[in-house]
């Protein structure tokens, strides 16, 4: 009896393990590229701030302002803060978990 809880335990840490990580794939880091490109580009090219330089998107400064996360980075986008203004309007879901994505993955790997 509790060979087989314990074997159901581990097949479920495995499914929820599998599937958080399957939805960060399933993002068009692509397509993120393009969004970022044409909307934030601007301000961060190349994971820089030119408004808040001490607010880039560098993935220590990202973890220092609780930002390192596909949901902290597209709450922002969608809703804007400081001098970043909201995207929610002018940005399908879509475009905006793509670029969290996108900026995620960049910061990542050092911009």
């Amino acid at each position: 009896m509790l060979k087989k809880l314990f074997i159901q335990i581990i097949l479920f840490c495995i499914l929820i393990f599998t599937n958080s990580h399957l939805n960060a794939f399933a993002a068009d880091l692509e397509h993120g590229e393009q969004v970022f490109v044409g909307n934030c580009a601007a301000c961060h090219r190349g994971g820089e701030n030119s408004i808040m330089p001490n607010k880039t998107l560098k993935k220590n400064i990202l973890e220092e302002n609780s930002m390192y996360s596909v949901s902290a980075i597209t709450y922002q986008v969608r809703n804007g803060k400081n001098a970043m203004p909201a995207f929610g309007d002018r940005l399908e879901d879509e475009d905006i978990e793509d670029v969290a994505n996108y900026v995620l993955n960049q910061s990542e790997s050092g911009w």
